[in-house]
């Protein structure tokens, strides 16, 4: 044991390691432990609602009460997309000719589309940045062409595979939406998805693997091929706050990735800003409108996918305008298409297809 640490000093002092893996080694015991640790913790909620400027309020929310700091990590399922495939990607901004509203929900712009106001649960499973996708597709059907609809997020995850990313394991919004152009996505009807359970057991471990792509409805009267919905496009909203509520305001919800620190596992109400704690990952949730508080502090409203037991009944707030947590820098959607559609209504049999439940 001496003889290696001498060794190591050595290589150390001569250059042949860097300090850098110095700092590794001696952090990685404290790294395990901290994985392993509870990831809600009466310091962090202290820290915030003892702060008169924090602007938001934290709670024990059941929701992660079981978690520790790994199993909470392995939901926030966000890679980062590779600048250089940025590049040719449409980058879309609006006119500012267009007046907005001071404020905005989706929910009641759009009071038709029971599909706007669902708060979903991605169980046990990364695939936030499906689950953002397809919920904005499923809500600009409906906007768009009058099809109230819930689109099945188990189709992108399953059947994407590494042009996503890693399933369960993380993926790419942006690929997401590629996929929706080019296969599109069946019904929720047609393939439910695959953690019908949630997160209702304690602790939610082992996390589940990405579900296996069978292409095929559980309902076999209907048929894969005749029950995809498409996107026209794939894009990205310039970072500006009055593009992407433009785009919002005109198009519908869209799907935004953002930084998650430690504490906003603790979030229950008001406009989050991050105030403790350490970052963990990059999580993808559903933009559906803005606003400013009683406080005069503007916000994004965000529908998130972690059940009703998390945050204000499933959605949160967020500072709007100073790209709180980058909440601005990954904005990403797609106009829905006429693609198949007549199919899909000749199958049915009707002028709007399906009806999703609140």
């Amino acid at each position: 044991m001496a003889t290696s640490l001498c060794l190591f000093t050595l290589l150390l002092f001569l250059g042949t390691i860097a300090p850098s893996h110095l700092q590794v080694i001696a952090e990685a015991p404290d790294s395990k432990l901290k994985l392993s640790s509870r990831v809600l913790q009466d310091s962090i909620i202290r820290k915030i609602n003892e702060n008169p400027n924090a602007g938001w309020e934290a709670a024990m929310n059941p929701r992660f009460s079981n978690y520790t700091v790994g199993e909470f990590k392995y939901l926030l399922g966000v890679k980062p997309t590779p600048k250089k495939e940025l590049r040719g990607v449409p980058l879309v901004s609006h006119p500012k000719s267009l007046k907005l509203p001071k404020e905005f929900d989706a929910r009641s712009a759009w009071p038709q589309c029971s599909t706007i106001g669902r708060i979903l649960d991605q169980g046990h499973c990364g695939s936030c940045w499906a689950f953002g996708a397809v919920e904005s597709l499923s809500d600009r059907f409906c906007i768009n062409f009058g099809m109230n609809i819930s689109l099945s997020v188990n189709d992108l995850l399953a059947c994407c595979g590494f042009l996503c990313g890693n399933g369960c394991d993380g993926g790419y919004p942006l690929y997401a939406w590629r996929y929706l152009v080019h296969h599109g996505v069946v019904t929720e009807e047609c393939d439910p998805y695959f953690d019908d359970i949630g997160c209702s057991h304690p602790g939610c471990e082992p996390g589940f693997p990405t579900p296996r792509c069978v292409r095929k409805c559980v309902d076999k009267n209907q048929f894969w091929r005749q029950s995809k919905h498409y996107s026209v496009n794939a894009y990205r909203i310039r970072s500006d706050p009055y593009d992407i509520m433009a785009e919002l305001y005109k198009n519908g919800p869209v799907e935004v990735a953002f930084t998650v620190y430690e504490d906003f596992a603790h979030y229950k109400s008001g406009v989050y800003k991050h105030i403790t704690g350490d970052q963990l990952g990059g999580h993808a949730v559903k933009l559906i409108g803005w606003g400013t508080s009683d406080d005069g502090e503007d916000y994004w409203l965000l529908a998130n996918q972690w059940n009703r037991g998390w945050g204000d009944d499933g959605y949160f707030k967020i500072k709007r305008g100073v790209n709180e947590c980058g909440i601005e820098e990954d904005v990403v959607a797609g106009l829905p298409s006429s693609r198949n559609l007549n199919l899909v209504r000749e199958v049915a049999g009707t002028d709007i297809v399906g009806d999703a439940s609140a």
